[in-house]
């Protein structure tokens, strides 16, 4: 059975699900954008305590934390592919973060889960073939978890969701 698929604009640090997806970067260390807003309201010491714990993560692979302060559960942290210029594998590894983080979410029981748009900040991958990727791979994903939510921090990224999602 395919999630429900919604798209919102907002915060996800402030998301009411059993997990967020974080953008992180491979070596788990928090830094900016959603990834550093996220270590901030998870509470950092205990986040960033976790995470090296676990060590790292490959780009285009899911690892999970505790939520922390959070209202989420959990994390789910995921590595994106930085942009080259769509030629070096960008697409593939970009949908392998969204199958690995619902496998994730299956692994733990997370229902509920709310996505960032994964690459498309300092990693540069263009918004609309982030966007269609992320709404093409989680459709067609097999899972347990019955709610993604796409989570847009700006209008032009929503209006982006929006259209794919009809």
């Amino acid at each position: 059975m395919s999630p429900l698929l919604e798209a919102v604009r907002g915060d996800i640090t402030r998301q009411e699900v059993d997990a967020v997806v974080n953008a992180a970067n491979s070596g788990l260390r928090g830094g900016g954008g959603v990834d550093g807003a996220i270590h901030r309201a998870a509470g950092a010491a205990r986040l960033q305590a976790a995470c090296r714990a676990i060590g790292g993560c490959p780009s285009g692979q899911a690892v999970v934390t505790d939520g922390f302060d959070l209202p989420a559960r959990y994390i789910i942290h995921t590595v994106g592919p930085v942009w080259r210029g769509g030629t070096a594998g960008e697409a593939e590894t970009l949908a392998s973060c969204y199958r690995r983080a619902l496998a994730v979410a299956d692994e733990v029981g997370a229902r509920s889960v709310a996505f960032p748009a994964i690459s498309t900040g300092i990693y540069g991958y263009p918004p609309a073939e982030a966007a269609e990727i992320a709404v093409t791979t989680v459709r067609s994903a097999r899972t347990e978890v019955s709610l993604v939510r796409f989570v847009a921090f700006d209008e032009a990224t929503l209006a982006l969701y929006r259209a794919l999602l009809g």
